[in-house]
């Protein structure tokens, strides 16, 4: 049995919670940013505001009580890339040298474009603490890990024991984990993918059929593989769960936030209204578009996908233009 509390009270971070409570022999906790958000899922028994219609377990403790954190063994981060700084500083008295944290959200840092386990570890390196950080991604809506369908995902730690014991623990009937030591390629693949879906989106919004899919699908992984082995990943990780299965997930499925906010976009309705419109909820290929190209550029890499999409969320452009643009680059070899 191992103590688990999962940092984040949002869809993903309640349907995580269910799963690892599958698991059964865990005490788990579900740790809220506030006690009034807390305190509504506990009176109502489930997420009504992020995840309605799954009762949660009385065996699992909804709070926001920071104790939840320090009693954990495994800390499991599924706090939106935007509020991860902060709610890790904010965190980090509870944390100590004997637990290890999993970073479960996909998304790259706006500004210093870091991942979120690098996130994680700067910040508690400036309090003098080193913990095990890793990485868990793949092909995962929040829906269906909490209607408990068979779901496969990639857990990545540098220790391939750390790895292990997540296995170990996460795995059920329901979620299968694989493990990996390419945390680099693991998060940097969960966390591009988003910026394709967005494009699978306004593809889809202006009324391209599957050739335009396929095409986007398959030179959007071509964009995630080179960046990510330009940081430090490694190629075959972007072939996996974590690379192509996320991605073909997020493109297609109708439960994406992100082909969501794409496919308004290419119906011609702009970006403030489309995100208020989700209630709270994270897109979070918005905010790594901006990220992984500031990335990119660092690194040298060209990103012709990510790019047209900065275009249209940022500057208003014109989706059709945008497609226009790219279908008209200079002819190159494929690989």
């Amino acid at each position: 049995m191992s103590r688990i509390t999962v940092l984040g009270a949002g869809a993903w971070g309640t349907a995580l919670a269910l799963a690892l409570d599958r698991h059964g022999g865990h005490q788990i906790a579900l740790w809220s940013y506030s006690e009034d958000e807390a305190r509504k899922i506990r009176e109502a028994g489930e997420n009504l505001l992020f995840l309605p219609g799954f009762k949660l377990p009385a065996e699992i403790a909804v709070t926001a009580d920071a104790a939840a954190v320090e009693e954990a063994e495994i800390a499991v981060s599924v706090i939106p890339s935007g509020f991860l700084r902060q709610t890790i500083k904010r965190l980090r008295p509870h944390l100590h040298a004997r637990q290890m944290v999993l970073s479960a959200t996909k998304g790259v840092e706006n500004g210093t474009h870091l991942r979120m386990t690098q996130v994680i570890s700067q910040v508690l390196k400036e309090a003098g603490l080193a913990l095990p950080v890793g990485a868990l991604s793949g092909p995962s809506f929040a829906l269906e890990v909490a209607q408990g369908q068979p779901t496969a995902v990639t857990v990545a730690f540098s220790s391939v024991a750390d790895a292990a014991r997540v296995q170990q623990d996460f795995s059920s009937e329901s979620l299968r984990l694989y493990t990996s030591t390419d945390v680099i390629g693991v998060e940097l693949g969960g966390a591009l993918k988003n910026v394709i879906a967005i494009a699978a989106g306004v593809a889809a919004g202006v009324g391209l059929g599957y050739n335009s899919a396929a095409a986007l699908m398959t030179r959007g992984i071509a964009e995630i593989t080179r960046l990510a082995v330009a940081c430090g990943g490694r190629r075959e990780t972007l072939a996996g769960l974590s690379g192509v299965g996320d991605l073909v997930l997020t493109c297609t499925g109708s439960l994406s936030r992100n082909r969501t906010v794409g496919e308004a976009l290419g119906h011609g309705r702009k970006l403030p209204e489309i995100l208020e419109g989700l209630g709270g909820k994270v897109a979070e290929g918005v905010l790594t578009t901006r990220a992984a190209l500031g990335l990119a550029r660092e690194r040298g890499i060209e990103m012709p996908i990510a790019e047209q999409m900065e275009q249209i969320l940022d500057r208003g452009k014109d989706p059709r233009e945008a497609i226009r643009e790219l279908m008209l680059r200079p002819g190159k070899g494929e690989l």
